[in-house]
């Protein structure tokens, strides 16, 4: 498959070859026949893309505050990596997606094989995109003019919300493309509609739709123009579809309005509202959320869940429906909106025109390559190298975030030999595979943990996934390192230590690392080599300043994330084993509040341990800190001496003779160390650097702590 990405750190629009995605649960895979460039949308992304850094602090000022907030906590160059790294990540381009279903995923049972629908796929030869956000095509309509449909149904969202009722007057500010498909609906509502825009050419179009027309550039008054369309009573309501930083189209918006008008933000503006305005006519204002109900609710748009009808009539699969409905009875006209046509492969340049040409409106790519190019579920990247007898030759499966920023360059750093990177959608793998020198990117993951010239499998995946390919792993004789946590559940962690003992039954000898970074930090090496010679029992504090996370994130879902103590408190659990080197033997847990509006989510609990030499500790693991605050503090109290470590950047040494302080430049959580003690074991034939007991003990008693605190 081939796909257009846009560089957000350098500008560039390129189109790069991956492997084709495989349909997954409640997903659909099609074929592209046809996509519409967002001209709004799409020209915004690319000029922020080619802007410098100065300008895109100030584009996102938001994003500014956080990255200050991190240099605190963090350090400076761990944040100068992590906002490199970011704007190094490429972004899909394009929402308008039309097509022929190609596969079809478990649960989307509404579609068959050859359906022509319409999608918010990206542009991409071949997209999966989940049911609810796939309407099939009416045969009347033709590919063009369905590619439309999402666009459109921003603009309907809009309406939507401002309620007309026929014989309303509006106006419409800015009539780019979701402008023009507004005045359209609006007027097929039975409204009338004052179209204001600089654009003439535009305006023209709107008046070709029924609407009347003001031109600010020509000297024109929107104000003056809104209340004499409205015969000086003020227009029933504003949709604001225009792309500006001005103030200009909210302030005339509510000049224009009646008293107790409506305004729908459907745009990007500037927002300083001026309160005498809106409250003496009491104005509504409210900001339109894309193509509806449904938008950015995992439940609906991942899981496939979608909203009953009696209570939530128009979702964002209706709107696209109820759009194809219109455009298949002729009440919408998008054949005029239609500027350019581009072939799939001449991409680049109609991101040029689209930059350069400001009047540019629905410009089209077309996709004519065979279907059977476009299905390869694994393509080649590099050159493969000559290995060597006693090669780690690795396997990824995973590319997101953390594979890319941490554990890639960190395994690469020990020595690994790269041989397939693993996504399930393919295009993340190639990007990252590429740049760290794999030989090859596929989507189907089976057949690589499969594969006979691979001996290691690192997973990087949604936890719910770790314990699935940590087994067929094993199973296949691999060696497996698998990013927190090692299993969510019991009955998952049972299977693993299964496919475990068969293995070393085997005599197959894997090895198994859970990615327990911290306890191969320099500090925390430090601290233990400082603790060994303290045979007494120890105490430990340690507060994890997690910072909080929405409750419907993926990590908060017990089904998909384990939540955030087997999740993220995992690593603390581990660490104050490594550092009491003795075995757990009781937990107690207790949560902040008893009542299910507080502990909807386990993100504020305290977690105490007891070990077998009589150490103790407590873990604060605490959502609801401010974010000035170290992130993650570890404190150890022992024989009248105390160490603090402060986000792995600052230990000092409180009555330690010879020891006061150990500081690093930059913050080092051991990702590095952690990989390489694993490859030596490996390289070596050495034991495991964390043996498989300790790391099923560590799992068992997270999901134990985990499953305390729910019950409480």
């Amino acid at each position: 498959m081939k796909q257009i990405l846009q560089d957000m750190a350098k500008g560039g629009t390129a189109i790069v070859e991956a492997p084709a995605p495989q349909a997954t649960k409640n997903h659909v895979v099609i074929d592209t026949s046809t996509t519409l460039i967002s001209a709004g949308t799409e020209r915004m992304l690319v000029d922020f893309g080619k802007a410098n850094l100065i300008d895109k602090a100030r584009a996102q000022p938001d994003k500014v505050k956080m990255v200050l907030e991190k240099v605190q906590t963090d350090g400076l160059m761990t944040t100068i990596d992590a906002v490199k790294s970011k704007l190094a990540q490429p972004l899909p381009l394009g929402y308008c997606n039309v097509g022929l279903i190609q596969s079809v995923g478990q649960g989307a049972n509404d579609f068959n094989i050859g359906d022509r629908v319409v999608s918010n796929g990206p542009h991409a030869d071949v997209v999966r995109v989940a049911k609810n956000l796939v309407a099939k095509i009416p045969d009347n309509v033709s590919d063009e003019e369905a590619s439309f449909t999402v666009v459109a149904s921003i603009g309907l969202q809009g309406i939507r919300l401002a309620n007309p009722t026929m014989g309303e007057c509006f106006a419409v500010t800015g009539v780019g493309l979701i402008g023009l498909l507004t005045v359209q609906m609006l007027r097929a509502q039975g409204c009338r509609v004052l179209a204001i825009d600089y654009d003439q050419t535009k305006l023209d179009l709107a008046k070709q739709f029924g609407a009347q027309t003001c031109n600010p550039g020509k000297g024109e008054d929107p104000v003056a123009a809104g209340m004499a369309f409205s015969r000086g009573e003020g227009v029933d309501g504003v949709i604001i579809t225009a792309s500006t930083k001005s103030n200009d189209p909210v302030t005339q918006a509510a000049r224009m309005s009646r008293k107790r008008g409506r305004i729908i933000l459907v745009g990007v503006i500037g927002l300083e509202l001026s309160r005498a305005d809106f409250y003496q006519k009491e104005l509504t204002f409210q900001v339109s959320c894309s193509y509806g109900p449904g938008r950015y609710d995992p439940s609906y748009e991942e899981q496939g869940n979608d909203y009953p009808l009696a209570f939530v009539r128009w979702t964002e699969k209706r709107n696209f429906e109820a759009i194809l409905d219109m455009m298949a009875g002729g009440q919408i006209d998008v054949k005029s909106l239609i500027s350019h046509r581009f072939k799939f492969e001449n991409a680049s340049d109609a991101y040029d025109l689209l930059t350069s040409d400001k009047r540019a409106l629905g410009i089209l790519l077309q996709y004519e390559s065979e279907a059977q190019y476009r299905h390869e579920k694994t393509i080649s990247l590099n050159t493969v190298p000559q290995y060597k007898a006693g090669d780690t030759i690795v396997g990824f499966i995973g590319a997101g975030n953390y594979a890319s920023r941490m554990l890639i360059p960190a395994f690469k750093k020990a020595g690994a030999q790269f041989h397939s990177i693993a996504t399930s959608g393919g295009v993340n793998g190639v990007i990252h595979g590429e740049k760290a020198g794999f030989t090859e990117a596929t989507t189907d993951t089976q057949a690589m943990i499969e594969n006979p010239d691979i001996n290691t499998i690192v997973i990087v995946t949604r936890h719910n996934s770790h314990a699935y390919f940590v087994e067929h792993a094993l199973k296949a004789g691999k060696n497996v390192f698998v990013e927190k946590p090692l299993a969510i559940s019991h009955e998952e962690l049972a299977a693993v230590k299964r496919a475990y003992g068969e293995a070393i039954k085997a005599n197959n000898a894997p090895k198994l690392m859970v990615g327990f970074n911290r306890r191969f930090s320099p500090q925390i090496q430090r601290m233990k080599s400082l603790l060994e010679s303290i045979k007494e029992p120890k105490s430990f504090i340690m507060t994890m300043n997690a910072g909080s996370i929405p409750a419907d994130h993926w990590t908060q879902d017990n089904s998909v994330g384990g939540g955030r103590i087997i999740g993220e408190a995992c690593h603390f659990i581990d660490l104050m084993r490594y550092l009491a080197g003795s075995e757990i033997v009781s937990i107690q847990a207790r949560r902040m509040g008893d009542t299910d509006s507080v502990a909807i989510v386990e993100d504020k609990a305290a977690i105490t341990l007891g070990f077998a030499d009589g150490s103790f500790g407590t873990i604060h693991y605490l959502a609801n800190g401010a974010a000035s605050f170290p992130k993650e503090r570890v404190e150890v109290f022992a024989a009248g001496r105390i160490l603090q470590l402060d986000n792995f950047i600052k230990l000092k040494g409180f009555g330690w003779k010879g020891f006061k302080k150990m500081n690093l430049w930059k913050q080092d959580k051991g990702q590095t160390a952690c990989s390489a003690a694993f490859i030596d074991s490996i390289k070596l034939a050495a034991p495991s650097p964390i043996s498989a007991d300790e790391l099923f003990e560590v799992a068992r008693v997270t999901i134990d702590i985990a499953e305390q605190l729910r019950t409480q």
